[in-house]
């Protein structure tokens, strides 16, 4: 699982590019679930046909949260990533 360091203060973004496994299809819907601790920035969650991204924010010091992006294709796929951050001051 992929993991990122981000300090507790910052807000950054995510991304991942599931255009490798679309091949010729593309998103329809996006969803991100976190754990709780750390938060999906208001209104930030987007998606093109390849793409989807998220803000987050907050987390506490020297804890782990884990991250999902949950996609429906237009072609009726379902497919989720998850990915790890880990809160450290920086």
């Amino acid at each position: 699982m992929k993991a990122f360091v981000k300090d507790p203060d910052a807000t950054l973004d995510y991304s991942i590019d599931w255009g490798p496994w679309l091949q010729n299809d593309i998103i329809q819907t996006s969803t991100w679930i976190v754990d709780s601790g750390i938060s999906i920035v208001p209104a930030s969650e987007s998606f093109d046909d390849t793409v989807t991204t998220v803000f987050l924010t907050g987390g506490s010091a020297n804890e782990k949260y884990n991250v999902t992006n949950r996609i429906e294709t237009q072609g009726s796929r379902t497919d989720e990533r998850s990915f790890l951050v880990r809160v450290r001051d920086r």
